[in-house]
């Protein structure tokens, strides 16, 4: 009997049991507070803190499961959701598992172009991605299912080229491989259900989704704390992109003050030099665990 997305109140989370993602997502579940035992023995796991259980499955189930309202949440790349066609709503990007289904081909064959691909074979695990990006371009191509593996294809002489997930390239070159074409952009994504939710599950997963965006955000800033002349105070706030106004307090030493406030990490090198410049002494950065926003 087909579970519905609403016949129980804890949240059932679907992620890769094994693979890229896993340690990243596993990561991610510890750093917004949940607790759970034996994820890597279990296939169905309770957490203690939390009204939420994991299921462990392959990567390539994930999109079908939330689809269908076995579980009410999913992590998974985008190239599978895609590959499937899942009926799902796409709640985050996750910026991790970062990569991209890419064309390749032998470094010394015929293929140059796009169009070289008419009447050619291509090895894929993304059959379906595959042949829409061709349709849409009018050429004929074979495409060759194939799970693991898919780039020695071409030394077999099993296709002329493959489509497969690329993150470095190095795996393409030790097989005699160049990324020809890009298409598709592909990274973690939290997908939900489109099953009707109880609310008690919307309001649970409303509280997960504060969780994570206040962690994503603190993963992405900083807390910063320096001293400063008080005539310094309306300059620096102008340098500093904060995300509130900045906490400033005075100092025993007369017309200096310390300055607190967040700021986005990768804009604190850019700005450390303005700041020197204004007069900005003992400036010191720290990570910051979590954020409610």
């Amino acid at each position: 009997m087909q579970r519905t997305a609403d016949s129980k109140t804890s949240l059932r989370i679907a992620i890769q049991k094994s693979g890229r993602l896993t340690d990243k997502t596993i990561d991610l579940l510890k750093g917004i507070g949940l607790r759970f035992d034996d994820y890597k023995r279990n296939l169905l796991v309770k957490c203690r803190n939390f009204d939420v259980e994991l299921l462990l499955i392959r990567d390539d189930d994930i999109p079908e499961y939330v689809q269908d309202g076995v579980c009410d949440l999913g992590f998974v790349g985008a190239n599978e959701t895609q590959e499937k066609g899942a009926d799902v709503t796409v709640l985050r990007g996750l910026d991790y598992g970062v990569c991209r289904l890419s064309l390749a081909v032998p470094k010394d064959g015929n293929i140059q172009s796009v169009e070289d691909f008419e009447g050619k074979s291509i090895a894929t695990s993304y059959p379906n991605i595959t042949q829409n990006f061709f349709k849409e371009r009018n050429i004929n191509a074979d495409t060759v299912t194939i799970s693991g593996a898919v780039e020695i294809a071409p030394r077999l002489e099993v296709a002329d080229a493959i489509c497969d997930l690329v993150s470095t390239g190095n795996t393409l070159k030790a097989n005699g491989l160049q990324e020809l074409k890009s298409i598709l952009e592909s990274e973690t994504q939290l997908i939900r259900t489109n099953k009707k939710l109880s609310p008690g599950k919307k309001q649970l997963i409303d509280k997960f989704l504060q969780r994570m965006d206040g962690h994503q955000q603190a993963e992405r800033s900083r807390y910063i704390m320096m001293n400063a002349p008080e005539e310094a105070v309306p300059r620096i706030k102008e340098i500093i992109p904060s995300l509130k106004s900045p906490t400033v307090m005075p100092l025993a030493d007369n017309g200096m003050v310390a300055i607190h406030t967040v700021i986005p990490i990768d804009e604190f090198w850019i700005v450390m030099e303005k700041l020197k410049t204004e007069g900005a002494t003992g400036i010191v950065i720290l990570p910051i665990e979590s954020m409610i926003l």
